[in-house]
């Protein structure tokens, strides 16, 4: 009798070692993700918090730039209407990205939804077809009807794209649509070589039409809080 237990008893103990180190092994495990569950959690209510803000302030340099508009107008009056003076006026908005324009150019509509894609159009995609654009001679540029100029930026807040802090909107079912106006020939040759081959090889569809276009303004403001004109003697 003694001898049976005390052959059952090492494996008695192995067993209960184990079970214990599973159980160890189980609450720490539990603790990591409770503990990454609140990490992601907080990372979400800052992006959110941050988003919030950055809305906010968009909406106030919104209104500063529109009472802007509306003295810029009065200068205007004040100024008379001096041809050479207006067209520089008019010429600078348009290099800002504060006047719509229209013109001939190429629409291009970039679909990443086919169940092959491996990977959906990502915010440096987009960056690096834009400066592509740009270096062939784009003069103005539009994704899904949000304006392109020298302070946009493109990021990812959640699964959503983020164009001059304002969430892209699909466009006639179409997930991505670029409004580029320049040299039909120069962009259409360079996007297709380029930029396409790359899309198309992740089976994203891709739209290539030349067209005349128009191309909205930029909707917010350029704050300068740190930047002053330099002043030389």
């Amino acid at each position: 009798m003694h001898s049976w237990k005390r052959n059952l008893a090492l494996p008695v103990t192995l067993v209960a070692i184990a079970l214990g180190f599973l159980i160890s092994v189980q609450a720490q495990t539990q603790r990591n993700v409770s503990a990454a569950e609140q990490i992601s959690a907080d990372r979400m209510t800052q992006m959110k918090s941050v988003l919030s803000n950055s809305q906010a302030q968009n909406t106030k340099l919104q209104k500063d730039h529109s009472d802007l508009l509306g003295k810029l107008d009065a200068a205007r009056k004040n100024v008379g209407t001096d041809p050479q003076l207006l067209a520089q006026l008019e010429q600078l908005q348009m290099v800002e990205g504060t006047q719509a324009v229209e013109g001939p150019g190429i629409q291009i509509s970039i679909d990443d939804r086919d169940k092959k894609v491996l990977f959906p159009l990502r915010t440096d995609d987009l960056s690096t077809i834009i400066n592509t654009l740009k270096f062939a001679g784009a003069e103005a540029v539009s994704i899904n009807g949000q304006r392109i100029v020298s302070s946009t930026a493109i990021v990812l807040s959640g699964s959503t794209i983020l164009v001059n802090e304002e969430p892209i909107k699909r466009v006639d079912g179409i997930p991505y649509e670029l409004s580029v106006i320049g040299n039909q020939d120069t962009l259409f040759d360079y996007f297709s070589k380029l930029e396409a081959p790359n899309l198309k090889l992740d089976n994203k569809t891709v739209r290539i039409v030349r067209k005349k276009l128009r191309i909205p303004s930029y909707k917010g403001i350029y704050p300068f809080k740190n930047a002053v004109p330099l002043i030389v003697p």
